[in-house]
């Protein structure tokens, strides 16, 4: 089998396809031919070295992913509900970019015949973090006023349709004009293009009384002025700090990384009133056994009764890892970037 390791922290060339020896699957754990794999950013922030979980869990070498989809080949001797030949995806913590997985059955599930392949490796991270943020931290009522940022990304899109689910009005921040019309079809009701808008002044015409929620992946500047964009009562739910990262260039700008770090937003707890901030990463949660069979029930039955949709993907060949990665950091793509492999 095939797997892309990261020996070190760096750029793209860090992004190696190795040969290594078939895993073999535990009492309680599904061996998968994996067809397709999500990438996520964390993957590009794990390759820097920089993404916490990876450094507490693995270390280096590591091999990235955190979703893909596949063929089971075989099951531990306690699992139950699987078979091989069955199509399945999952989250798994790391390893994903492999063409041969062992994953343990809590985090592995049926694979809607509604979705591809491909549709179906880029849905579970992105709909259970949305999922957590909306459905397992706060609550969300009808008629709330939603600011979400990165709103045609991965997590964006499907935290506006979670959230137009519940009922809420979006307003959904885009960087370009050509991320807008995503968006709309995801059912944002106002879209604004942080590179043409003063986004706060605009929400501050739509939403008077402030935001009662904001969706924030960002971090730095957005943190702060999102803060003081929220209405009584209101809440960040924060799962993400893009914008204190290094630039799109493959490699770590320290100095913009500590500049970013030393002037980040903080808050004193005498000071929030009643104004609250959430922050929470997914790969701390793949333990907890009940939150994601939860979360995993409702989405997909959601998708079957066409209730959300998958989101567009645009495909890379396992071998074209790096160009994956340097797309996912030029931040113009929508939707998500899916590694496929054909053996």
């Amino acid at each position: 089998m095939k797997k892309v390791v990261i020996h070190k922290a760096g750029g793209f060339e860090q992004l190696i396809l190795e040969e290594h020896p078939s895993p073999q699957a535990g009492k309680y754990e599904i061996k998968i031919a994996v067809k397709a794999i999500g990438v996520n950013y964390a993957d590009v922030v794990i390759r820097w070295g920089l993404y916490r979980s990876a450094k507490e869990f693995v270390g280096w070498p590591i091999t990235p992913g955190f979703e893909v989809a596949g063929t089971v080949i075989e099951v531990g001797s306690d699992v139950g509900s699987f078979a091989p030949g069955q199509e399945v995806f999952a989250v798994t913590l790391f390893n994903g970019y492999s063409t041969e997985i062992c994953i343990p059955q809590h985090q592995v599930f049926h694979k809607p015949a509604k979705l591809t392949m491909e549709e179906a490796a880029g849905f579970p991270a992105v709909f259970l973090t949305a999922y957590h943020a909306v459905h397992q931290n706060i609550i969300i009522r009808e008629n709330m006023k939603v600011l979400i940022h990165s709103a045609a990304g991965g997590v964006g899109s499907s935290l506006v349709q979670l959230c137009k689910l519940k009922g809420c009005e979006i307003i959904a921040i885009v960087g370009g004009e050509h991320k807008i019309e995503t968006a709309k079809n995801m059912g944002a009701d106002h879209v604004l293009d942080r590179y043409t808008t003063n986004i706060w002044s605009e929400t501050a015409k739509i939403f008077p009384q402030g935001s009662d929620v904001i969706f924030d992946a960002n971090g730095g500047e957005s943190l702060k002025k999102g803060f003081n964009a929220l209405a009584k009562g209101g809440k960040i739910v924060v799962y993400g700090t893009h914008s204190i990262l290094p630039d799109k260039s493959g490699r770590i700008n320290w100095i913009k990384l500590i500049y970013s770090f030393l002037t980040a937003a903080r808050f004193h707890s005498l000071k929030l009133n009643t104004r609250s901030i959430i922050n929470f990463n997914l790969s701390f949660m793949f333990h907890e056994k009940e939150l994601l069979a939860e979360a995993m029930k409702d989405l997909i039955n959601w998708v079957e009764h066409d209730q959300i949709k998958p989101l567009k993907v645009s495909t890379f060949r396992l071998e074209n890892v790096a160009d994956a990665h340097k797309a996912i950091q030029s931040g113009k793509t929508v939707g998500k970037l899916i590694l496929t492999n054909n053996e």
